[in-house]
């Protein structure tokens, strides 16, 4: 069974449908961990509810991110995870974590990447810029995470039809609920499982 560590900064929909996924054992694995950047997640409410340990590194705690990084990492370390999920977590891996855990730190981002992906395409603003560009479709992309934002090789990613009437929030809840839930639990699954390795930069599935 392997041992996860999830990275938080919000509600946690994506971590309860891990969790979920977890405990029925369509996953075998173990969430292990929590580390959240924000005090108010309401992620660590599940964390507590399910008896996980959780931690908070918020910025403003640390007198550098380097320091707050350090924290981090001794913890993903403490306990000896094999895989960290970024589940809505709102911040840049940094590269002293990537480094310790090549192709082993998996993010879901909410479009097609290599589009609308980067520094500044997170959340809200990733839908906002795809309705805004006049885009036809859109979706999600599960990706290993390198020192490139965004830009690591892809597991997986699905496509959904851009409505005429579409709002940022209602492309945003579609998304999240048709793809990202389910294709985030099927990736851990198949990771767990040890069906996907990285070959020369490509993702290969067994």
């Amino acid at each position: 069974m392997k041992k996860l560590a999830l990275l938080v900064s919000g509600g946690g929909t994506n971590m309860q449908a891990i969790m979920d996924a977890c405990g029925s054992g369509e996953i075998d694995g173990k969430i292990s961990v929590v580390i959240s950047s924000n005090h108010e997640a309401y992620a660590l409410v599940r964390a507590k509810s399910a008896g996980i340990p959780a931690f908070v590194y918020a910025k403003k705690d640390y007198p550098t991110l380097a320091c707050r990084d350090e924290e981090i990492l001794r913890t993903l370390q403490a306990y000896d995870v094999d895989y960290v999920i970024l589940a809505g977590y709102l911040g840049i891996i940094p590269k002293e974590i990537i480094k310790a855990y090549p192709n082993k730190i998996v993010n879901i981002h909410p479009a097609l990447l290599p589009k609308f992906g980067g520094k500044n395409f997170y959340g809200i603003h990733v839908h906002q810029a795809v309705i805004k560009a006049g885009e036809a479709e859109s979706g999600a992309t599960a990706h290993f995470v390198s020192e490139e934002v965004d830009g690591g090789p892809i597991i997986r990613q699905q496509k959904l039809i851009v409505h005429k009437g579409d709002t940022p929030e209602t492309l945003q809840c579609r998304i999240l609920e048709t793809i990202e839930h389910p294709m985030l639990v099927s990736v851990i699954k198949d990771l767990c499982a040890d069906k996907i390795s990285v070959v020369n930069g490509k993702v290969v599935n067994k």
